[in-house]
């Protein structure tokens, strides 16, 4: 069974798309590889600001919670 040739986004070059192939359907394997292997966005933070964070979400929950339940009367 022949497999679609597709044509990357990233470096315009054909290949097959396989069914099991890592990554996005319009990449190739190549520009797929290096793109999972930059660092995730995921952050480590001390404990003061996830307290700040924390302390300024709750603030914001108690806002919006304010607006949609105040009285009209």
């Amino acid at each position: 069974m022949a497999y679609p040739i597709k044509v990357c986004v990233i470096c315009s070059e054909e290949f097959e798309l396989k069914p099991d192939k890592p990554g996005f359907a319009n990449r190739c394997p190549d520009c797929s590889v290096e793109n999972a292997a930059e660092p995730g966005t995921k952050r480590s933070s001390d404990p003061i600001q996830r307290k700040i964070e924390s302390e300024a979400n709750e603030a914001r929950r108690q806002a919006i919670r304010d607006l949609l339940y105040r009285k009209d009367g």
